[in-house]
């Protein structure tokens, strides 16, 4: 099949995959598309939002509708590098059997990521960029596709472990979940106070996702469409002659290459999923805010007035 004809049928997929998250999620469409963005870019999220928000509820649904194996993990203080990699024992006849942790699956949810220490955290880092663990001295790689979604609280910082900004930059997107509106949280107390349980069934299989990634990879971009890219993020950076006022004036530090190549990533998959055959400069701009806003470091007079990452972020534009 041509990648022309593969793009329309990824078109028409994606829809019935957003039809099926909502038998389950009521709103928060942006946060999804997001997610899906992410998922067919091979990139990874951490998913920023207050508790009860329905974000393991989500994970999971979206694992199911992409027919992906699904593993949550609850990180808090005590948690160890063993307890997410997994470990070797002495079975029955004395010989070392290596027991997978959680971290083998397709998709795994780092819940409350910035509750363990950063040995723990680490681990789980490895895992996310070298797609492999290494445990005892032996190398395991990890089922294709792989992805992390890590939610963080945003309100309790008592007891936690702030990720650095070196690991922040492995996120592909960090997305922020807001509350429901109104209309939508009368429809999820309606959904969610019945009898009824709704199904969710599996429109991918893990391979077919592997192909999409592939695909979107082969993408054709248009020189003056990385230029911009790499030029709104070079605009970010206080030290850059690129850098307009609002950036000298509250920004401490700007993005790096990493956002450029993920930008042209989600920018490319943000066009296939709308049905476009290659991305122009407003797909770039769609995925720009959650691409940039962690991995821009505001200063202490952008906080003392207000001003937002997204505020920053969209200036740039």
């Amino acid at each position: 099949m041509s990648d022309v004809a593969l793009v329309k049928q990824l078109v028409e997929k994606h829809q019935q995959l957003k039809n099926e998250i909502a038998r389950v999620i009521v709103g928060q469409e942006q946060v999804i598309n997001q997610i899906l963005l992410s998922v067919f870019s091979g990139g990874h999220s951490l998913l920023v939002g207050v508790p009860g928000l329905a974000k393991t509820l989500m994970v999971n649904t979206i694992a199911k509708a992409l027919g992906l194996d699904f593993k949550r993990i609850q990180f808090t203080p005590d948690l160890m590098p063993s307890d997410i990699l997994g470990a070797e024992i002495l079975d029955e006849n004395r010989q070392f059997k290596f027991i997978k942790g959680p971290v083998f699956a397709n998709i795994v949810l780092a819940d409350e990521i910035n509750r363990t220490p950063p040995k723990t955290q680490a681990a789980l880092l490895e895992a996310m960029q070298e797609r492999a663990v290494t445990v005892a001295g032996h190398h395991y790689k990890l089922a294709s596709p792989y992805f992390v979604l890590a939610t963080q609280n945003p309100i309790e910082q008592e007891g936690t472990y702030p990720l650095p900004e070196a690991q922040l930059d492995r996120f592909m997107f960090a997305i922020n979940l807001e509350y429901p509106s109104f209309e939508e949280e009368v429809a999820v107390v309606k959904q969610t106070t019945n009898d009824e349980v709704a199904e969710v069934n599996p429109l991918f299989t893990a391979k077919e996702i592997v192909n999409i990634q592939h695909l979107i990879r082969r993408v054709p971009v248009a020189d003056n469409v990385v230029e911009y890219a790499v030029g709104l993020v070079a605009k970010t950076r206080p030290t850059s002659d690129k850098a307009p006022t609002l950036v000298k004036n509250y920004l401490d530090w700007g993005a790096g290459p990493r956002a450029s190549q993920n930008l042209i990533l989600a920018a490319k998959a943000h066009a296939v999923v709308n049905g476009k055959f290659s991305p122009d400069i407003e797909n770039v701009q769609a995925v720009a805010i959650g691409i940039l806003r962690h991995r821009i470091i505001k200063n202490y007079k952008a906080e003392a007035e207000g001003i937002s990452e997204e505020k920053i972020i969209t200036e740039l534009f």
